[in-house]
């Protein structure tokens, strides 16, 4: 390569940093701007749902980081009261005076095979998660899975929804993850996401495993 080709490669080189360095800059700005709009805080009512996977890892990420600020917070579980999983484990060892757990579903709908015992249990869950939430010093309650018990209509969609609208305290945030949530939660709902599917190991006769489902 001649001298001629160095310098122009190099001065092509500076004049695109030189580019890129502005077009940051105008980013910057105007993200600053946007930021400064948001002024308000308020306890979210936060909802993750859909057929991929992550709902709860999602819900128990914020739960860590309630506990990694020492934030006072609550974990209700639905429907997965048969799995020993190593979030509940390592709650229960080393945050229980920070975050409580109440596990109070039995399983899986199919496992339990059993409406009516199904219901009192979503329905006892239900209740604590009220107490919970009613309680100003948790800042997040977590209720995984109660979109499950939600689209069997083991707890009333409506009451869930009119308790969060007029009972929830104003900086309290709550967490519902389970596929299937109800159009009226996700209307009710500040924060919506969707996991989407795209692969899963289960359909190539991969079983859950330990350390990456519970």
């Amino acid at each position: 390569m001649s001298e001629d080709q160095v310098q122009t490669d190099e001065g092509a080189t500076g004049h695109d940093e030189a580019r890129h360095a502005m077009k940051m800059a105008k980013k910057k700005v105007a993200r600053e701007k946007i930021m400064a709009t948001k002024t308000d805080q308020k306890g979210l009512i936060i909802v993750n749902t859909g057929k991929g996977k992550g709902k709860s890892t999602a819900g128990f990420g914020m739960i860590f980081r309630h506990i990694a600020h020492g934030m006072p917070c609550a974990v209700v579980q639905f429907i997965k009261g048969a799995w020993e999983t190593g979030e509940r484990n390592l709650i229960e060892k080393h945050f229980g005076e920070l975050c409580q757990f109440h596990t109070l579903g039995e399983g899986f709908t199919w496992e339990t095979q059993d409406r009516s015992r199904d219901v009192a249990m979503a329905e006892k869950a239900w209740e604590k998660a009220k107490e919970l939430i009613r309680d100003e010093r948790n800042s997040m309650v977590l209720l995984d899975e109660i979109n499950i018990a939600l689209r069997y209509d083991y707890i009333d969609v409506a009451e869930v929804v009119r308790f969060l609208k007029e009972e929830k305290p104003h900086m309290t945030h709550v967490v519902l993850t389970g596929r299937n949530a109800k159009e009226e939660l996700i209307e009710a709902a500040d924060l919506v996401t969707e996991m989407e599917l795209v692969k899963h190991p289960f359909r190539s006769g991969i079983k859950a495993q330990v350390g990456v489902e519970f």
